[in-house]
């Protein structure tokens, strides 16, 4: 029996300023450096053996790991994939979300945020914010860069990547932590539990809180979990 163990990153400087941050490369707030130790301290209580990590083009789900990785004692190389990035977010990237929401109104606020395949407008190909991009997308062929993306687009990347990559080693038994985005990973968890594209925008993937999900020996789900029950959400499992 495999194990996929799925963390969002801890509360990121600009989670803290409720702004849309999609590709642009920010910290960790200090409070989800805390969040990231306590997912790590979490881990450590299921006593089992991390053989693979993964992670995003973006710090601060990298960090996550980092410090997951540092609180399991564990010095493991881990491995980067532009694939698990945080959805693009277009035109609305850097902006506040309650002030957007007055100002486009709350209907097309949740198209946007919540809908699986609405793209908000694209980024402008000379904004300011393509500065703020993480250095590691240099590697990312030139013609998978976007310029916005809905949900749909996201999991058009990630699925393709966890199929090739991951389930491989899923299916050799192998335990796999993920560390990632609120978007990437909810993209992920639609395909995983066969959510539905009406009923995927009620799935919330909180920060810091690890979800373990247990396969069989042909990958079927047979138990899934949040670590930190105080803080769990609920997860729509085939509809």
């Amino acid at each position: 029996m495999s194990k996929l163990i799925l963390t969002r990153h801890g509360q990121s400087t600009w989670n803290a300023e409720n702004r849309f941050t999609g590709w642009v490369d920010v910290d960790l707030s200090e409070q989800g450096k805390k969040e990231a130790k306590k997912s790590g301290k979490l881990i450590s209580e299921l006593n089992i053996k991390i053989d693979i990590s993964y992670t995003s083009y973006l710090k601060r789900a990298i960090e996550t790991l980092t410090i997951i990785l540092k609180t399991l004692n564990l010095s493991m190389k881990f491995n980067t994939a532009w694939e698990l990035n945080e959805r693009h977010y277009g035109s609305l990237t850097g902006l506040n979300k309650e002030e957007t929401k007055k100002k486009i109104g709350e209907e097309q606020f949740k198209k946007y945020r919540r809908s699986w395949d609405v793209s908000p407008p694209l980024m402008a190909k000379d904004s300011n914010y393509l500065e703020n991009f993480s250095p590691l997308n240099s590697g990312i062929p030139e013609n998978k860069i976007p310029l916005t993306e809905s949900l749909k687009n996201t999991y058009e990347r990630v699925i393709p990547f966890y199929d090739i990559e991951i389930n491989k080693n899923l299916k050799n038994g192998k335990n796999i932590l993920i560390s990632a985005h609120g978007n990437s990973l909810r993209a992920l968890c639609k395909y995983l539990f066969k959510i539905s594209d009406t009923k995927i925008n009620e799935l919330e993937i909180p920060t810091g809180n690890p979800l373990i999900i247990e396969f069989d020996n042909q990958l079927k789900i047979q138990k899934y979990y949040y670590l930190d029950d105080s803080r769990a959400k609920d997860i729509i499992f085939n509809q």
